[in-house]
């Protein structure tokens, strides 16, 4: 098993959906395989899907399966020869009544007619991920008169964004409410929700997932202003989801690149200290796409958010439509790795000085304390229905590893989300009481993990057949007789 704790996140598309490259991508540390909504039909999501679980099975590991809602993309509507090239001072409008197919130098069809409703003059329209930049002059009831401040090529299609953020679409589409339901038929690990403002809008997706009868732990993309106003808004959002993603495209373009690393440090510590876990996405290597090495600027990137305790790093073109997805994961393993051996890495503070509201978390916490500070520990077992407990653990600093023992397919799954956290099938319930804890044990013992002499922690419940049910903590020496 790998020495990793960092997971990694890879969109599939193009250039990772044959059984060769997916199979590199697994073998060389895939730990989450991103399906994007945005692009690609229900059929290829469900045959990239059953592709992953095939290999990752193949290879005994277990590979968890994110979808990632299209959400509300603001975009603009077609040119009539597929591109404009704008310069500094020029005038241009967005209209909701112009020919969708037919747009010229000056104008341009929106598929969003609020808009010209959300913006007031002088506010600046981001365009193409903040390539392009206009200023609003003035408005009608149904354009946009702008002037441009930054200018280049523009194409059809291309995404807005409102600088300071503040666009009033809803979180979710009629397209992202069929997905709900698709990912539920694929019975997906997680299902990221794209643009939410705040808790309301989480809470709207969990219960879409609850009626398509999906299992799915709900990831909220920060990508909004207003997402990150205040902390007020920012952990009412996090509380809302199962985990978040620093979806630094669309958040930076909002907030400004300026501000981006601060309020991406602040995610990832407020996700932590809600006990979610967090996903640092975008650009992460992106020369990778050409390139079979990424640059120096990547790696202190990819480095700075695992230092961070980031329980993911994700990449997107790099590995859906990049040159060399297999390189980019190995690249970016060998990064997390090497910034893991940083002294932050084992140290933590999380929690100190707090209470503890349930005694499963109470026992987690307790196992992490003493792997901490009793140097004999080499490994933690947690016996598992839900993931809960050893999510709870994987928030405390550590480089001790923990493994989830689980007989439930979508816990052993899941988990793959977790920093530090390793799946082994195991049913406890299949087992007399008396030869859990030795059984448990052995299975550290023949994957060579631990040997005899090492201390291992083991954290139980009394029953196997519910969750929030752990209460117990061992201590246990290898080799000794546990029954």
């Amino acid at each position: 098993m790998t020495s990793r704790r960092t997971k990694i996140v890879a969109t599939l598309g193009p250039a990772s959906s044959s059984p060769e490259v997916l199979e590199k991508m697994i073998v060389a540390g895939l730990d989450v395989a991103r399906l994007n909504f945005s692009h690609g039909t229900p059929d290829e999501h469900r045959a990239r899907a059953q592709l992953v679980r095939d290999i990752a099975a193949k290879h005994g590991r277990f590979v968890a399966l994110l979808g990632d809602l299209q959400g509300p993309k603001i975009r603009i509507a077609k040119f009539a020869n597929k591109r404009i090239e704008l310069a500094e001072g020029d005038s241009f409008r967005f209209s909701v009544t112009h020919p969708r197919d037919a747009g010229t130098q000056e104008v341009v069809g929106i598929d969003y007619p609020d808009l010209v409703k959300d913006c007031s003059v002088g506010d600046e329209l981001l365009l193409d991920d903040g390539r392009v930049v206009m200023r609003v002059d003035n408005s009608t009831a149904d354009e946009l008169h702008c002037t441009v401040l930054i200018g280049g090529p523009l194409s059809d299609n291309k995404g807005i964004n409102r600088r300071g953020g503040g666009l009033t679409a809803p979180a979710l589409t009629a397209k992202d409410k069929a997905d709900i339901k698709l990912a539920a038929d694929m019975d997906l690990d997680y299902l990221a929700v794209s643009f939410p403002r705040d808790a309301a809008d989480m809470e709207l997706a969990r219960r879409l997932r609850d009626e398509a009868g999906s299992s799915a732990w709900l990831i909220a993309k920060i990508e909004r202003a207003e997402a990150v106003a205040d902390d007020e808004a920012l952990d009412g959002l996090i509380r809302a989801s199962d985990g978040v993603m620093v979806a630094r495209g669309d958040l930076g373009v909002e907030i400004g690149d300026a501000e981006l690393v601060g309020i991406q440090k602040k995610i990832i510590l407020h996700a932590r200290r809600n006990n979610k876990v967090v996903i640092t996405a975008t650009q992460m290597m992106e020369s990778m796409i050409q390139n079979p090495m990424p640059t120096r600027a990547e790696v202190s990137d990819v480095a700075n958010a695992v230092l961070d305790y980031t329980d993911a790093v994700m990449l997107s073109a790099e590995s859906a439509a990049g040159e060399y997805p297999v390189e980019a994961i190995k690249a970016m393993a060998r990064v997390c790795v090497g910034a893991e051996k940083h002294p932050t890495s084992i140290k933590s503070g999380h929690r100190l000085g707090q209470r503890f509201e349930r005694s499963d978390e109470s026992t987690a916490l307790a196992a992490m304390y003493t792997a901490n500070h009793f140097p004999g520990v080499k490994a933690i077992i947690s016996l598992t229905e839900s993931g809960y407990t050893p999510l709870i653990m994987s928030r405390i600093r550590s480089s001790v590893p923990i493994f989830a023992f689980s007989p439930h397919r979508d816990t052993q799954a899941r988990v793959a989300m977790f920093r530090g956290v390793q799946t082994i099938p195991f049913d406890p319930a299949a087992l007399p009481a008396d030869k859990v804890s030795q059984s448990a044990v052995d299975e550290l013992l023949k994957r060579n993990i631990v040997n005899v002499g090492d201390w291992v922690i083991l954290t139980k419940g009394d029953t196997y057949h519910g969750t929030g049910g752990t209460n117990t903590m061992k201590i246990l020496r290898v080799g000794d007789s546990l029954t």
